[in-house]
């Protein structure tokens, strides 16, 4: 792996950072590694940043760190993902910072077309298209594309190509290293930290709380950056749809707390507004036409509407009598 981040003079050298918490993925991490040393364009450095397990960093040390492209850490700060990443964050050495999920793979040219995207200096954060891998080898027939965002994937509404977005998906990222200087970390207590509950939005909060810092701030998403999320099985039932379209409802009473209902939902209203419909629409008429899954896929969207709906009023009490349950990191503390 090159140490000079490669590609054409003056693109900026890009740090990878990927955060694991469980043996549970051994495999998984491995794979997520290799998939970062086979850019077309190499990265700086990547950096595992393994969360409050002891045994696990230990292993990863011994799998990498005689290798010397590979830095292996300690989540500095409370358990959980946000904390994990603003670690790698504070201990990373390029201009720009990408993320990657430890049960994902990117594709060779991933961080190529992060790059292109900072030539415009307003450009603060490029994120990527992620692609569900289902350990049953097929989705569920029931399963509606409009909810990929419910297994990390990148769901039916979002517009092609190269486009400019409220915020990125934190799976598949790349902010600059001065984003992070203006607007300071993710947010802990907002995100996953392991946990039985599987929250999420600290993505969405930190992007909406950058433009704000940044007024002339652009943020993009570049669905010719791919990376393969792998799905477990586990996912990929009706019962965990339920449970993570409610915690998402309870993350975004949480981000409308901190940054206002107006931006903080802005995007999720288009997304109700005319996604969904016409999703339901799709459903009915396949089901009309005797096409499998047609009527489990319009269920379903209603039911995960009806469950975040749940979850964004249940959290919107709990933080108006308890406050914002989160706090961003200081931009000393990751701006490295």
């Amino acid at each position: 792996m090159s140490g000079t981040g490669g590609g054409a003079p003056g693109a900026p050298a890009i740090s990878v950072v990927i955060c694991a918490y469980t043996e549970d993925r051994w495999e998984e991490i491995r794979a997520a590694v290799a998939s970062v040393r086979a850019q077309s364009r190499p990265a700086l450095e990547i950096l595992l940043v393994v969360d409050h397990n002891r045994a696990l960093r230990d292993r990863l040390a011994g799998e990498y760190e005689a290798a010397g492209d590979v830095r292996v850490l300690a989540n500095a700060g409370p358990r959980g993902l946000s904390a994990g990443r603003n670690t790698g964050i504070a201990a990373s050495h390029g201009e720009v910072i990408a993320f990657l999920d430890d049960d994902a793979v990117a594709e060779r040219d991933w961080l190529r077309h992060f790059a292109e995207g900072y030539a415009d200096p307003r450009v603060l954060a490029v994120g990527g298209r992620t692609v569900p891998v289902w350990a049953s080898g097929r989705r569920p027939v029931w399963f509606p594309e409009e909810f990929d965002w419910v297994v990390g994937c990148t769901y039916k509404g979002l517009p092609p190509g190269r486009v400019r977005v409220r915020n990125v998906l934190g799976g598949n990222a790349s902010f600059r290293r001065t984003a992070f200087t203006a607007a300071g970390g993710f947010a802990t207590g907002i995100g996953r930290d392991g946990g039985r509950r599987p929250l999420g939005c600290e993505e969405t909060e930190l992007c909406i709380r950058l433009t704000r810092a940044v007024p002339g701030a652009v943020l993009l998403i570049d669905d010719r950056a791919v990376v393969h999320h792998r799905v477990p099985a586990g996912r990929e039932r009706f019962g965990y749809f339920r449970t993570r379209t409610y915690a998402e409802g309870l993350s975004k009473a949480l981000v409308a707390r901190s940054v206002g209902a107006g931006k903080g939902l802005e995007s999720e209203r288009r997304y109700a507004g005319r996604v969904l419909p016409a999703g339901v629409a799709r459903g009915l008429r396949d089901a009309l036409l005797a096409r499998p899954g047609g009527a489990g896929r319009a269920g379903a969207i209603v039911a995960g509407v009806l469950a975040a709906a749940g979850g964004y009023a249940v959290g919107s009490v709990r933080a108006r009598r308890g406050g914002a349950a989160f706090a961003a990191a200081p931009a000393a503390g990751v701006g490295g």
